[in-house]
């Protein structure tokens, strides 16, 4: 299948989506200009443009978009082009309301927003599939197009009847019978057997506690349904051009989907990132969305297509990037593997729901910081680009996620709702990447044989095939580090004898787990050296398990909190943010897992891509970074060698000389 490498060619794609159906044809040649000024070198067209290619049902209007592509090929500027279906024309919701999704209350999600439509509807995707052929057959031969972009950020939900019926068909493909379902879900608890399939519905509003099971199987449906519409719409652009990729933007550690399950079905895995920029950890965010897309992408290039030039508009106070910053996070991008550096959008929109989201071309106009930046990224990654072709990011360490556990550890009537798998994970990462230790992302069924560390921040549910893997690979030879509330439900979300499967207890040392301890908001429980917060659990140690560190006080006191079993090790608590640092660092040095750079200051992160040394400054202050050898910053052209002076966001790509 082809890939991004298919596309770049020695380049880093550089520019943005490009909606020009909102502005006067005269302005595209002042577009053009300024993209071929600011380096800009691919753009994305048609994620929202359904109401004017097709503005009565059948109708066809493709001349803007032929003038459009051709002036774009013209200006050697290559175009993503995307299917529309992400946000049908009203005259759809008006004529086919069928095709319109429901919430869990029946209510319908109306048009005039974007993302109203039911995956279930066949009405609905009998309209995208035609709209998708008609694209592919229209443009597949166009000497501008490069690549397709199917949808935009599938995030819907549907309790409606269609979906009733839909999550029918598909839970009878999964379980073959209603005995082999009532079995999964657990129905003989509050008298919900099911005799007939008939009796299944989506999880609507319920008196009190839904059934986790169903709610659990009802997210993995959505996920399922979402990938059934963007596989036929691939499928439609794949036969008519079979030679170029094919991809769909994930939004940043989103629930809504199997993002392992959906990448496989992607040429090239691209995502959308959106740090808060007045947040000060909005780098480690940065790399940990880096970090996961990459390991979706199987460890090779990936596409950042979206992200904001400035502020965004749907934050309750929508900060401005300060200078530099931009051009940091996106260096940083590529430092984390992206071979593709995009945002949205090109030009800043003067009406409509995003007007105040910014644009590469914002409101003052070329003459802004904003644009003077945009055009020192372009420059900046023209540069890279031949340097940083096939080349792949190391990580000796990997963090394990599993989106269906993320799902089936947020149900209703659990221990805590305050354990939150994705702050508990980017609690973890934080701890590597101020470790200055580069991680990636793997499920825990994977092969880990590559990883010299493995950390397991929590996951609530583990089947057999992942436990025994994690057996596997510490019985080989890894290093494991898990976190608490790990194992303790199946693939049905049914409870493992002992709190936690008796494998996993045998691996970390534990006898037994006597009780969660939940703690409550900014309730702190004392471990010695560290405090710990958001949870604890009374454990009893396997004889021969050395106790790393104890409860003291309380109910817990004496109890062990952190465990060391040969290579594999236990953390019952949320360790403080320099605590959590200490113990994976220790644990990274057992397993000889070294950082990119020795001595770093600790607001520098050091990323190694190839044979090239990226140095991120994410502080305020001026710095120096101590280096060992000589090298050429491949930004400025300069040689380097002994130390090097980083101001404000500054950054260096280092090449070390022969």
């Amino acid at each position: 299948m082809p890939g991004l490498s298919d596309v770049t060619r020695g380049r880093i794609l550089f520019g943005g989506d490009y909606n020009p159906e909102q502005w006067p044809e005269e302005t595209w040649l002042d577009d053009v200009r300024l993209m071929k000024e600011a380096g800009v070198n691919s753009v994305t067209v048609g994620v929202f443009s359904w109401a004017r290619i097709e503005p009565a049902p059948g109708a066809r209007d493709f001349g803007w978009l032929d003038r459009l592509m051709d002036l774009l090929h013209a200006h050697g500027i290559g175009v993503v082009l995307a299917t529309p279906t992400s946000s049908p024309p009203p005259w759809m919701g008006r004529l086919h309301p069928e095709t319109l999704p429901r919430d869990e209350d029946g209510r319908t999600e109306w048009w005039g927003s974007r993302q109203h439509f039911s995956h279930s509807s066949a009405v609905y995707r009998r309209h995208a599939a035609a709209i998708t052929e008609d694209l592919a057959a229209r443009y597949a031969g166009h000497p501008a197009l490069t690549m397709w972009h199917i949808n935009n950020e599938y995030c819907t939900h549907d309790y409606g009847d269609q979906a009733a019926a839909t999550f029918r068909r598909w839970l009878r493909e999964r379980y073959d019978t209603l005995d082999a379902l009532n079995e999964a879900w657990g129905t003989a608890f509050w008298s919900q057997h099911y005799g007939d399939w008939e009796e299944i519905l989506p999880p609507r509003r319920a008196h009190y506690l839904k059934n986790p099971a169903h709610v659990l199987d009802f997210r993995r449906y959505t996920s399922d349904l979402l990938l059934e519409c963007y596989r036929a719409e691939r499928d439609i652009v794949r036969r008519h051009t079979p030679h170029l990729p094919v991809t769909t933007n994930f939004m940043p550690f989103f629930a809504g989907q199997d993002g392992w399950r959906w990448a496989r079905e992607e040429d090239l895995v691209s995502v959308d990132v959106y740090p808060d920029p007045k947040d000060p950890l909005g780098g480690q965010y940065n790399a940990m969305i880096g970090d996961l897309t990459r390991s979706q992408a199987g460890g090779g290039p990936w596409m950042l297509m979206e992200q904001a030039a400035g502020a965004v508009n749907w934050r309750g106070v929508n900060h401005p990037k300060p200078p530099g910053l931009g051009r940091l996070w996106s260096l940083q991008a590529v430092a984390h593997g992206a071979d593709a550096v995009c945002y949205f959008q090109w030009r800043q929109s003067r009406q409509g729901a995003e007007k105040f989201h910014s644009g590469m071309i914002g409101h003052p106009g070329e003459r802004a910081r904003g644009f003077r930046e945009i055009t020192r990224i372009g420059a900046d990654l023209a540069r890279l680009g031949p340097e940083v072709e096939g080349s792949r990011t190391r990580a000796d360490v990997a963090v394990l996620h599993d989106w269906h556990s993320w799902w089936a550890g947020a149900q209703d009537g659990r221990p805590s709702a305050l354990l939150d798998h994705a702050e508990t994970v980017r609690a973890w990462h934080r701890a590597l990447w101020e470790e200055h230790l580069t991680a990636a992302f793997a499920h825990p069924a994977d092969d880990l044989t590559p990883y010299r560390l493995v950390v397991l921040p929590h996951l609530y549910l583990l089947d057999d095939t992942a436990v025994d893997n994690l057996v596997r690979y510490v019985h080989g030879g890894g290093h494991l580090v898990c976190g608490f509330f790990t194992g303790v439900a199946d693939q049905d979300d049914r409870v493992r004898p002992g709190g936690m499967d008796a494998r996993l207890r045998a691996l970390l040392g534990i006898d037994l787990v006597e009780e969660w301890w939940p703690l409550d908001e900014g309730e702190r429980v004392d471990c010695g050296e560290f405090r710990g917060s958001v949870w604890s659990e009374e454990l009893r140690a396997a004889p021969g398990t050395e106790t790393l560190a104890a409860y003291r006080g309380g109910e817990l006191d004496g109890r062990p909190a952190v465990l060391r079993n040969g290579r594999a090790r236990y953390l019952s608590t949320l360790p403080e943010p320099a605590a959590l640092r200490g113990l994976l660092a220790a644990a990274a040095r057992t397993a000889g897992v070294r950082p990119a750079l020795d001595g770093l200051p600790d607001d520098v992160e050091a990323v190694r891509r190839g044979e090239l040394l990226f140095l991120l400054h994410h502080g305020r202050a001026e710095t120096v970074v101590r280096l060992p050898g000589r090298y050429d910053d491949l930004l400025t052209g300069t040689p380097v060698e002994g130390s090097l002076r980083l101001g404000r966001h500054g950054a260096a790509v280092l090449k070390e000389r022969a």
